[in-house]
């Protein structure tokens, strides 16, 4: 299913600010092309739903040589929480990482396991990181993606590979979740079904794409064992992250199951802030922020020690939260040039008189492009889904099929959307640059997806409900 040979065009990825500010020219020359239009909205619990049929086109608001470039800054601004949690994340692991507990953790469970168990090991934390993305969320797991860095280097894996284990299974595990609340649980109340319904089918995809990644992870791991020239890690910073002694020396100490208990009460704080507090972005960076300060005095730290920790861990931190601002201007273009509801609009348009399968699979597709204008799986939903139901019914598909649709496009092109600042931020916690990714999860993304196009076929040919 997954293929071991990258396509030949992978390898002209340009580099992630070219393909960012590419795809900033593109919609800017796009607000000349094409028409600018709005759908209606009413408020629904709080938020703005889309009114079916309610398309019109309003005065085109093409934008200009000045404001394509106002809205790099305007973009730093709409992204100043998703900044600062990449921030406040490098912080606490500097601390963390200053402590030696990571090392010191991660280096006693290798010598526990075993290097000989290492498949084992990426195995098992695929699937580990793969549930978190389920059952946690996105960026609620941002901390936990530098641990995957020091294990995939402790186990002699790269960086890359330190991104499938934990990235790749986490949007994978977020984006066909059984029980997303923000793709699955606003469709479900758009279309008025029993929440989270059709858990059966979407759980055995989720499981099986986790399967994929696992499978694929392990299968680079062999690659660049056997050859490392082969590995795309090459040339990316691995300081504060390698293993500093042999692996039959490590133990973990009294200091250091301290800032390891402070650090899974503190996780153990945001779930329980996340489902009981509706705790988001602001209030995870404080309690980052708070672990990072404890770990500090736990590891008996001095004020100035803890001053250069936290200059040092920006400095790594910062190349990554620049790009997530960067990557948000491509949003505040889409909603100066008002050509994100034109372009909803038009690729439903297309779906009508499809045949049937073929509708479902064409559904999804429009829903991976819309995806990479409106990279927010709510916001989305809220955009498109009161659009597409009603023309899901009108091609003979019910409401349940729509929604798995809409949810196969828009998480699994999560994988490779450079305009997600979630998938950014993560990435940079394990300093992989996106264009490097994309040239190591291009093939997992074309496995996965004919896996869920099939269960979409499956879902049609059962009348799925």
């Amino acid at each position: 299913m997954v293929k071991s040979k990258i396509p030949f065009f992978l390898n002209r990825i340009p580099h992630a600010i070219t393909m960012l500010f590419s795809i900033i020219v593109l919609v800017t020359v796009l607000t000349y092309i094409l028409p600018a239009g709005t759908y209606e909205r009413v408020l629904v619990d709080g938020r703005n739903t889309v009114v079916p049929n309610s398309y019109k086109t309003i005065t085109s608001t093409p934008i200009g040589f000045l404001d394509m470039f106002r809205a790099i800054p305007l973009g730093f601004k709409a992204a100043v929480e998703i900044i600062f949690i990449v921030l406040a994340g490098g912080i606490m692991f500097g601390f963390m990482e200053k402590s030696k507990a990571v090392e010191n953790a991660i280096g006693t469970l290798v010598k526990k396991l075993g290097l000989k168990n290492k498949h084992m090991i990426i195995v098992i934390m695929t699937f580990i990181y793969g549930l978190l993305g389920v059952a946690v969320g996105y960026e609620n797991n941002i901390a936990m993606v530098p641990i995957a860095a020091v294990l995939s280097l402790a186990l002699g894996g790269d960086l890359i590979l330190a991104a499938g284990i934990s990235v790749g299974a986490m949007t994978i595990g977020f984006g066909l979740s059984p029980i997303n609340p923000y793709t699955v649980g606003t469709g479900h109340k758009i279309a008025e079904l029993p929440m989270f319904s059709g858990a059966v089918l979407r759980s055995f995809l989720c499981f099986s794409a986790l399967g994929v990644m696992a499978f694929y992870n392990v299968r680079y791991f062999k690659k660049i064992t056997a050859n490392p020239d082969k590995s795309l890690g090459q040339g990316l910073d691995v300081s504060e992250l390698t293993l500093s002694k042999p692996i039959d020396q490590y133990r973990v100490t009294r200091q250091n199951w301290l800032v390891i208990s402070i650090f899974i009460l503190g996780l153990l704080a945001i779930l329980y802030g996340v489902f009981n507090l509706h705790w988001y972005i602001n209030e995870l960076s404080a309690v980052f922020l708070i672990i990072a300060l404890l770990c500090g005095l736990a590891s008996r730290m001095n004020a100035t020690m803890m001053s250069e920790t936290v200059l040092k861990a920006v400095a790594l931190a910062a190349p990554g939260a620049f790009m997530v601002g960067f990557a948000t201007s491509i949003k505040v273009l889409m909603e100066m040039g008002n050509i994100g509801d034109t372009i909803s609009y038009q690729l439903s348009t297309l779906l009508q008189g499809l045949p049937l399968y073929a509708a479902a699979i064409s559904m999804s597709l429009a829903q991976t492009v819309i995806n990479f204008f409106i990279p927010s799986g709510s916001g989305q939903a809220l955009a498109t889904l009161p659009v597409m139901l009603p023309l899901g019914d009108s091609l003979g598909l019910n409401s349940q099929i729509t929604i798995l649709a809409f949810q196969i496009g828009d998480g699994l092109s999560n994988l490779i959307n450079p305009t997600l600042g979630g998938l950014i931020a993560m990435l940079s916690m394990c300093r992989v640059p996106i264009d490097r990714w994309v040239r190591f999860i291009f093939p997992v993304l074309i496995g996965v997806l004919s896996l869920a196009f099939l269960a979409l076929i499956v879902a049609v040919a059962t009348n799925y409900s």
